[in-house]
């Protein structure tokens, strides 16, 4: 399993979630299915192995499993961008916007050293609002990004094309709509 259209396959749209006229990806059916979560960590992993890859910093919630998992894969640091309140320590953070509503992220100050080669991944890439907010993050911490990993790309969305006007490369393994 390592086609786009067996990852789709894995992944279930919850209609009106959460909020009316929003098609929700979740990737938890996806999560549960050992074979295609080990084919995205692999698949993931096959396209940054031959990089240098400092941290995996991973956009939560869903991004967090993922992140984590890659980290491991890629025997890098691991960096959790966390919704504002969740993290203990100085962070910065970012306010942003998304699909459904606004939001704030954060991220710890010493997450990341000046000049770490850092990989942002996340379950999914929609208008781009929270990954934009992440990879300013990165930035404040002076983090060089060397990609943007996410397992499903709302294409019809315009995320993607965002993140490369910026100057970033993105991976995604499978498309799906919008809407």
């Amino acid at each position: 399993m390592t086609h786009e259209a067996d990852f789709a396959q894995l992944i279930r749209t919850v209609s009106d979630f959460p909020k009316p006229g929003i098609q929700f990806r979740d990737i938890t059916t996806l999560l549960k299915d050992a074979v295609g979560f080990h084919a995205v960590i692999d698949s993931l992993a096959a396209a940054y192995r031959n990089r240098r890859v400092d941290k995996v910093a991973a956009i939560e919630s869903r991004g967090l499993i993922v992140g984590a998992a890659l980290a491991y894969a890629l025997r890098a640091g691991f960096v959790p961008i966390r919704k504002a309140g969740k993290l203990p320590a100085e962070n910065f953070g970012q306010d942003y916007e998304l699909e459904y509503g606004s939001d704030r992220l954060e991220i710890h100050r010493d997450g990341i050293t000046a000049g770490e080669q850092v990989l942002l991944v996340d379950d999914l890439i929609a208008t781009g609002g929270t990954a934009l907010a992440a990879l300013a993050l990165i930035g404040m911490a002076r983090g060089v990004v060397i990609g943007c990993a996410f397992v499903i790309d709302l294409k019809d969305l315009g995320g993607r094309v965002r993140i490369e006007r910026l100057g970033h490369a993105v991976l995604a393994l499978c498309e799906l709509p919008g809407h």
